[in-house]
């Protein structure tokens, strides 16, 4: 398979940014759009030069010549098309949050493995440079043993309820939009969580304006998170050593830069080169493996994306927010 053809569902802000890296990404063709109006996906089409438009879900899915589909739907809407694709034998690249709930997620990751059908959660930071060579760094010891992270994802939006990213049934809230970054980041550098206490401060309709998570890790490591949409903060992320530290620099889930600080020696400072606006990293190993016929990502596995949504499912429930999945109308 030379060129591996891919197709996007959903038309929305993301959808947009991520088409454009495309282009970048050599093997990967950008080859159709659904939506849930055909008028939506020609105008998304006509944008970025595809091939193919639909005004349903099902026609992009059963499109012989798409061999993945990229999921940019609401957080919901992911275990239904994502479920579709993978009984189509098509490979799946799920924005995150992966879904809704930590139940929906293992609804998927078993389709995935039962159909042996790769499915990867589209948490670009992971792939990011800067965070491959701050993983690099942690590896060689140069910090030491490493005893904790901290990090803060703080993005100010007017709260508007109509808008998606506040709105209950579209699974709004700081939580899945922004919380997932730190702790998929502390996941990836700390590994597996034993505990979690989460706070939250919520809007008038339910949804969470802002969260403080803790979390111990195997080994004793302790994170310390927060995300928010009501204020303003420097989206830093610390990797905390027995012999230093690394500053990964604002904004950490797309940085371009690392500072390694150790105990009695002048700072060292990576700078890193990003393709695109980013994302094209992803995108190159998502048409990398499948062109191999690998079913999972080393950089972003299943089990890391079950351990994170259940997490984010622990710490709604403290919460007291309500997330479901949602019955998609594939058309």
């Amino acid at each position: 398979m030379d060129t591996i053809r891919w197709g996007v569902i959903g038309t929305g802000r993301i959808a947009h940014t991520v088409a454009k890296d495309f282009r970048e990404v050599a093997g990967a063709e950008l080859a159709a759009v659904a939506s849930r109006t055909k008028a939506r996906a020609d105008e998304f089409a006509a944008a970025h030069g595809l091939s193919r438009a639909y005004g349903s879900y099902r026609e992009l899915l059963d499109d012989d010549g798409i061999d993945v589909v990229y999921v940019a739907t609401p957080h919901p809407q992911h275990r239904d098309v994502a479920l579709a694709a993978i009984e189509r034998g098509k490979a799946v690249l799920v924005e995150k949050a992966f879904t809704a709930t930590y139940e929906g997620a293992e609804q998927v990751v078993d389709a995935a493995r039962d159909k042996g059908v790769f499915v990867m959660e589209a948490m670009w930071t992971r792939f990011q440079p800067a965070v491959q060579a701050a993983k690099e760094v942690v590896a060689w010891g140069r910090i030491g043993d490493v005893v904790g992270v901290q990090g803060d994802l703080i993005a100010h939006r007017e709260f508007d309820p109509t808008d998606r990213l506040f709105a209950p049934e579209l699974g709004g809230g700081a939580l899945l939009d922004l919380g997932v970054y730190p702790v998929s980041l502390a996941q990836h550098f700390l590994g597996e969580i034993k505990e979690v206490q989460c706070q939250a401060r919520l809007y008038p309709n339910g949804v969470d304006a802002g969260q403080s998570i803790m979390m111990r890790h195997t080994g004793d490591a302790l994170s310390s998170l927060t995300c928010a949409f009501d204020g303003h903060g420097p989206g830093r992320f610390i990797i905390a050593g027995t012999k230093g530290w690394i500053e990964i620099e604002p904004r950490f889930h797309h940085p371009t830069r690392i500072t390694i600080n150790r105990t009695g020696a002048l700072p060292r400072v990576i700078e890193t080169k990003v393709i695109g606006r980013g994302y094209a990293h992803e995108l190159a190993e998502v048409t990398r493996l499948v062109a191999a016929g690998a079913v999972e990502s080393p950089t972003m596995p299943l089990t890391d994306t079950l351990e994170v949504m259940r997490v984010l499912s622990d710490c709604a429930d403290q919460s007291g927010l309500v997330l479901r999945e949602a019955t998609v109308d594939l058309g």
